[in-house]
């Protein structure tokens, strides 16, 4: 019997188009409308190319934590997923707080149900829980600091050495982290289910097309993974290390978002996308939700919008601010 074997994907390389880029009649009037609402636009770096080039900030978790913390506009147009969202609410209280799709979730978010660590806090009173930004606001209000990828070691390292550590809910960004402080801490056994789509074969196989390119990983990567790369850190800090590597092309792996990013900031260099198994490339299709048509009805009908009970915000904010005097 013969055995079919699939052949891999080809790879999907990224480049600065020499083409200067005129704003579509779309883009324009959300550009408007922003500007009339006294509106500031947040995108995290997962977002599609045209969101992008209409945001007034493209960054990761912490870059987008500070920024909303500090904006001085009446409304935040926070083009990400919902938690993302919910903190900057929790932020600016006062403010109005919208997103193009309610719906755009996350699977590290939902893999940490509230009601299920309260029950574990129940029976382990004396954890000290470290939350990764990637959770819901009611996870956050359980919370004694949050954390986001690009600060997580450093957040770990100032936790009283006589606590023991739960971290939640990404056990892969856990174990890094773990192993690079030498902090033991009991991990929650959740995933992005993107992330962990790169496997241990298809980054060798995409190494041997190109060879002398350095791999950068994101820690929410397996372990396997993670131990093929050159560098492993959160979105924000690969463009610097892409920036001061003297090498013309990378192996990104991370959401492919991210290349957009990439190419916009460093546009003399290539990237190439981390493949899966099965694909090319590696989207989230919680962040591509958010689409230009949904973009312009949010600001068009300024919702939807983020309600949260000023209870819970109040419990929240106490782990956020400590995240941003921690770092």
């Amino acid at each position: 019997m013969i055995k079919a074997t699939m052949e891999a994907p080809p790879l999907q390389v990224f480049r600065q188009s020499a083409d200067s880029v005129e704003l579509t009649v779309e883009q324009k009037e959300i550009v408007r409308l922003k500007e009339e609402a006294n509106a500031v636009l947040l995108c995290h770096n997962y977002q599609i190319e045209p969101i992008q080039q209409v945001a007034d900030y493209v960054g990761d978790s912490l870059g987008l934590a500070r920024q909303a913390a500090e904006t001085d506009a009446d409304v935040i147009v926070f083009c990400g997923v919902h938690f993302m969202a919910e903190t900057a609410k929790i932020l600016n209280p006062a403010k109005k707080v919208i997103l193009p799709d309610l719906d755009a979730g996350c699977s590290l978010s939902d893999s940490c149900p509230a009601e299920k660590l309260a029950a574990y806090k129940e029976e382990n009173p004396d954890l000290y829980v470290v939350a990764y930004v990637n959770c819901s606001a009611a996870v956050k209000a359980l919370s004694d600091v949050i954390c986001t990828s690009g600060n997580a070691m450093q957040i770990v390292e100032k936790v009283p050495e006589d606590r023991e550590i739960l971290f939640v809910p990404d056990q892969n960004l856990g174990q890094w982290v773990s192993n690079r402080t030498g902090r033991p801490m009991r991990l929650w056994p959740g995933s992005c289910y993107a992330h962990v789509l790169f496997s241990k074969e298809s980054i060798e196989r995409c190494r041997l097309e190109y060879p002398d390119a350095p791999v950068v990983a994101h820690p929410e990567c397996v372990d396997s993974v993670r131990d093929l790369a050159d560098e492993v850190c959160s979105t924000e800090k690969m463009v610097g290390f892409c920036r001061d590597h003297p090498s013309e092309t990378f192996i990104i792996l991370t959401e492919t978002g991210m290349m957009h990013r990439l190419t916009r900031e460093l546009p003399d260099k290539s990237f190439v996308a981390g493949p899966t198994s099965h694909c090319a490339c590696n989207d989230c299709r919680f962040m591509k939700m958010n689409t230009l048509p949904k973009l312009l009805s949010c600001l068009q009908e300024q919702g939807p919008e983020i309600i949260l009970e000023d209870q819970l915000i109040e419990q929240a904010k106490l782990p956020i601010e400590r995240m941003l005097e921690w770092s």
